[in-house]
This record gives C-alpha cells, structure tokens and sequence, in this order.
C-alpha cells in the first residue's frame, strides 16, 4: 500500500513535519487498520532468529545506534538497529533502543501481515510461519517470491531447499547470510 498520501494528509492537518517516534506510531495505526481480525504474527522463534543475526549494531557509548553501510556493498543500503533500512536512514542517523525496537516491531507486523496475506489458507505451521517472515525482513524479497509459491505448493522440501539460495550481497558470497539461511530453513523444518 502507498502510504505517502497519507502521510501527506496527516502533515498538512499538522502543519509541520513528522518525528522518528511519529512515523512509527502512524505507521503501526496504519498497519492495524489493514489487518485481517486475527491475522498470524511471527513468534518467539522467528523473533529470536531475527535479532540473533540483526543484532542492535552500532552501539555508542550514550547508549544510542549509529547507521552503518551494508555488509555486502559497503553502502547502500545504510541499516540501523535490527536491521532496518529505508527513507530516512543513512550516514548520521542515530536512534535510541525504543526507535530500533519500535521499528523492529512496525517492520514484523508488516512482513507478517505480507506472508499471510501471501499463504492464504494454505496450511503453515507456526516455525516456518516464522521462516517465511524472517526471510523477507532480511532480504526484502515479496511474498510471491518462488519460495512463498512452493510452500503453498505444499512442495515443503522445496521451500526450504530455497533459502540456501540467497546468500549473496553486493555479488559476493556472505558467511552470516549462509548462516541465517540455513538457520531459517532449519526452522521451517522443525515442526
């Protein structure tokens, strides 16, 4: 969904721009106004499997993150936090714990919200629920990428011989991107 009019609206009512904490808070109203009544949301594995990898890098010692170029092409795109990316974020972006986590959870409601729309009712165990969020949260790939298509396939062995596939940034072969892959498909194998 393209949620610039929006933003747009509420900034002229306002008559001024938004902060960081603004942003999040009309972005989560945004994101429950759009999901479905009891709409899956990743769990405590998926969660624990993004931050093992994320990590809240970039610590200074006030207790704030600085932005850091991606591992992969030592740029673009500049990350922050637990991993996020976007609008806003690059070179002198600095944030608190409560932005990082705040984000993090704006940022899950949403690729959770994404997967499920994307799996329909196809039958998905709560693990690899949480590897199929996990996935497009580190990669941005979408929900109709061809792992998602084999999942609902019900072509499981498939799906998870997928992720091994995505493991390379900035053209170069990642050892953490090797890990969390097969992490994540260890955990869409598990149940």
């Amino acid at each position: 969904m393209n949620r610039k009019p929006i933003f747009d609206a509420v900034r002229l009512l306002l008559g001024r721009g938004f902060s960081t904490a603004e942003v999040t808070a009309l972005d989560r109203a945004i994101d429950a106004a759009l999901a479905p009544a009891g709409l899956r949301q990743i769990g405590p594995a998926g969660i624990a499997l993004i931050k093992r990898f994320e990590g809240c890098a970039k610590k200074r010692a006030d207790g704030q993150f600085d932005a850091y170029p991606d591992p992969g092409t030592g740029g673009e795109p500049w990350t922050i936090g637990w991993g996020a990316t976007g609008k806003g974020i690059g070179r002198g972006t600095v944030w608190t714990q409560a932005q990082c986590d705040a984000r993090l959870e704006t940022d899950l409601a949403r690729y959770s919200a994404d997967v499920a729309r994307a799996l329909g009712a196809a039958p998905t165990t709560q693990d690899q629920f949480d590897a199929l969020v996990s996935f497009p949260d580190n990669t941005g790939a979408s929900a109709g990428a061809t792992l998602t298509r084999l999942h609902k396939a019900g072509d499981h062995v498939g799906a998870a011989a997928e992720f091994g596939k995505w493991v390379h940034a900035g053209g170069r072969r990642l050892a953490g991107l090797v890990r969390r892959r097969e992490a994540e498909a260890a955990l869409y194998r598990s149940d």
